[in-house]
């Protein structure tokens, strides 16, 4: 199997900051178009901070990956960062 089509796995790191209604139904939305690839999720309010803290398992090809970090990424209020595994 080719490095491009190889399967991998990984955590993304998703913190939601400022963002509006619209904004988080588009990031559920994206996350239900890659639900193929998503293993597990957990969202934690931090109230103290105003934030909230998600954290997705995935396991996909790394354009899967990219193309699920690089909308979410787009989104106002969103940040994102992937960690993925190693061969």
């Amino acid at each position: 199997m080719s490095a491009a089509i190889e399967s991998r796995v990984g955590v993304i790191a998703i913190l939601v900051k400022d963002a509006k209604p619209e904004t988080v139904d588009q990031l559920n939305h994206y996350l239900g178009e890659f639900g193929e690839i998503v293993i597990g999720r957990m969202g934690i309010p931090y109230r103290e901070r105003q934030l909230k803290v998600i954290s997705i398992i995935v396991d996909g090809t790394t354009d899967q990956i990219g193309a699920l970090t690089g909308k979410l990424g787009n989104l106002p209020g969103i940040t994102t960062r992937a960690t993925l595994l190693t061969k």
